[in-house]
């Protein structure tokens, strides 16, 4: 599919009426659940995705996965993303869904990225000093590791970065280096 508008509009759609029915979590949990069985079986995106399946087969399909495990609501907007062909979408669907439910219940994703796993006190730690510094107070942690940053750390939110990470002091000092910074010129 690879169109946020579209997906965006069939997420607002489902979550403007998850909030109608007052199932608004219930659906969310519904969609993390989709979300993990997309990513973790590529062949099952690539099902969706296939012209040569008929839609009949691939409604069997999303209800044999998620029979007994999602409400009606969910399975009612499986059909009619296949009914309307709109099925090849439905991994930018769900992710267009949690953007916009953490967006309405006022989460804020912040990206930790450290050259080694950190436990689970500096997770809290981190998200007690961003809460002191901001105004943010519901916050989402996610981290990951990259060991190119050799140490430190990389803090994203939003459309903020703070970096904090050894190799970028690193870089920073080669720069000056190369600039001759540290070499007076005379003239």
């Amino acid at each position: 599919m690879l169109n946020p508008r579209l997906a965006g509009r069939y997420a607002k759609s489902l979550i403007d009426l998850a909030i109608e029915r007052n199932q608004l979590e219930v659906i969310y949990n519904d969609m993390l659940l989709l979300q993990a069985i997309c990513k973790s079986s590529r062949e099952f995106v690539t099902l969706l995705k296939s012209p040569v399946v008929s839609a009949d087969k691939k409604e069997a399909i999303l209800k044999a996965l998620t029979a007994g495990k999602v409400s009606e609501i969910t399975t009612a907007f499986n059909n009619l993303l296949v009914n309307k062909g709109r099925e090849a979408g439905l991994p930018e669907i769900i992710t267009a869904f949690i953007e916009q439910y953490k967006k309405y219940k006022g989460v804020h994703v912040v990206k930790l990225t450290t050259a080694a796993p950190v436990g689970e006190d500096v997770k809290q730690l981190m998200i007690a000093k961003i809460q002191e510094q901001t105004a943010i107070k519901n916050i989402e942690l996610e981290t990951a590791v990259k060991e190119e940053l050799i140490g430190g750390f990389v803090l994203e939110l939003g459309d903020t970065l703070v970096d904090g990470s050894i190799a970028y002091d690193l870089n920073k000092i080669k720069a000056q280096f190369m600039n001759n910074d540290f070499i007076y010129k005379i003239r």
